[in-house]
């Protein structure tokens, strides 16, 4: 029996042995990808999140910007457009030909 619990007690001894073996290449293989991905992204020229949400904040502030003048434009083409009315309907209207006396 104690032959039996000695085999067991070395299995197990040998598989601690290769889980700790097994992590430590773990830990180097997640390095290693780490470094490849940290390459292949630089190579990429993306944008960090501070720029990008400069930017966002910029294009927001464009879109309302446009939204305003958008809204003036309206409302001056529909002055424009009373104006033309109103001077319209104050200027005489011409006679039609008359007949020389």
């Amino acid at each position: 029996m104690q032959t039996q619990n000695r085999f067991l007690d070395d299995l197990a001894k040998v598989a601690a042995s290769a889980l700790g073996g097994m992590s430590s290449m773990r830990q180097e293989i997640e390095g290693r990808i780490r470094e490849q991905f940290a390459r292949l992204l630089s190579g990429m020229e993306l944008v960090n999140r501070e720029e990008f949400d400069a930017v966002k904040a910029m294009a927001a502030e464009a879109r309302m910007d446009q939204e305003r003048l958008r809204s003036r434009l309206a409302q001056l083409e529909a002055e424009l457009a009373k104006a033309r009315e109103d001077a319209k309907a104050a200027s005489p209207s011409t006679p039609a030909s008359t007949p020389p006396a």
